[in-house]
């Protein structure tokens, strides 16, 4: 699909007010919690239902990674970061539901996210090289033991009432899941200045989106907004996601032909080389005009004009834990 600079400015604009709008969009979903709230029981419990099934699936995700890891029996280049800030979101997101009542379907999927996200934790940890094992030891004791730890003591012995921790153990849970659903705004940023989805995972989005859905719809029939709120910026970025995929996908399919015409040229060289100076000449002439072309649509420089085949590069999956 081919995006033209009216486009590009409109997507700029929208971008540039999505602050305003979620505000106001914030707003209105706080009046509507305290409206509907308790009305719907029967839907609020499918709602929740799903929200299980599709968060589950979300946790299950990663699963390609650690047996990549597994089967090397070495982490590589992945980070253990996502992981560390899942586990602490479902350990908060519990705690909470602990303080409010009458939130067990919250209860019961971040149960399983703590096993799960432990279980990732303790594969990498086992396989990871000395500093990578450090730092994700690192990262354990400052989410789990320092930060987890100090808001249960903190609301414990600061606040009087149940009442009072569940207000602000809710916005503490709130502000943390906004900082997570913001996480893809890197990844959207990337495909914009690349026009390339290749950093992009459609599925993991769409389960995203769907799941971030469910939850708002849950806790907006809850009548809890601290649940409502930030799966709302969950389905916008989502949104965004799957808008940026289909205007780019084609352009990484193009990207892609240019560069299997490119690496089959390359074994053209290698197969005709005994034949004369003369084909071989012509074939890495070839050669370099698809490097060109591909280094353009990547629009990646190429000083020196050699021809160097690009291996796709695959990003690291990262875990976002809805509400």
């Amino acid at each position: 699909m081919h995006i033209s600079p009216s486009q590009n400015h409109q997507l700029a604009t929208v971008h540039c007010n999505l602050p305003l709008i979620w505000v106001c969009f914030f707003l209105r979903t706080k009046a509507l919690t305290m409206v509907i709230a308790g009305q719907f029981p029967h839907l609020t419990f499918a709602f929740g239902l799903m929200g299980n099934i599709i968060s589950f699936l979300v946790f299950l995700s990663p699963l390609p990674t650690f047996h990549k890891i597994y089967k090397k029996k070495s982490t590589e280049g992945f980070q253990s970061l996502p992981y560390a800030v899942a586990l602490f979101s479902a350990m908060l997101w519990i705690y909470y539901a602990l303080l409010k009542g009458n939130t067990l379907l919250l209860i019961t999927i971040n149960s399983v996210g703590i096993v799960i996200e432990t279980f990732y934790l303790c594969v990498f940890v086992f396989y990871a090289p000395k500093k990578a094992r450090m730092e994700s030891l690192k990262l354990i004791i400052l989410f789990i033991v320092i930060g987890f730890g100090l808001i249960v003591l903190m609301t414990q012995f600061l606040l009087k009432s149940a009442q009072q921790r569940g207000v602000v153990v809710g916005w503490i849970c709130l502000v943390f899941s906004l900082c997570v659903f913001v996480a893809p705004l890197g990844v959207v940023r990337q495909v914009i200045k690349t026009k390339s989805v290749e950093y992009m995972p459609i599925l993991l989005s769409v389960a995203l989106t769907i799941s971030a859905v469910m939850w708002f719809f849950y806790g907006l029939l809850l009548g809890d907004f601290n649940i409502a709120i930030p799966n709302t910026l969950g389905f916008t970025f989502g949104i965004i996601q799957i808008i940026l995929y289909m205007m780019y996908k084609n352009k990484k399919q193009v990207t892609d032909a240019k560069t299997t015409e490119y690496t089959e040229k390359t074994r053209e060289v290698n197969e005709h080389e005994s034949r004369g100076p003369e084909v071989r000449d012509q074939n890495i002439i070839d050669m370099v005009k698809l490097n060109i072309s591909v280094s353009a649509d990547e629009k990646v420089p190429n000083p020196q004009d050699v021809a160097v085949v690009r291996t796709p590069v695959v990003a690291n999956h990262t875990v976002e834990v809805p509400a």
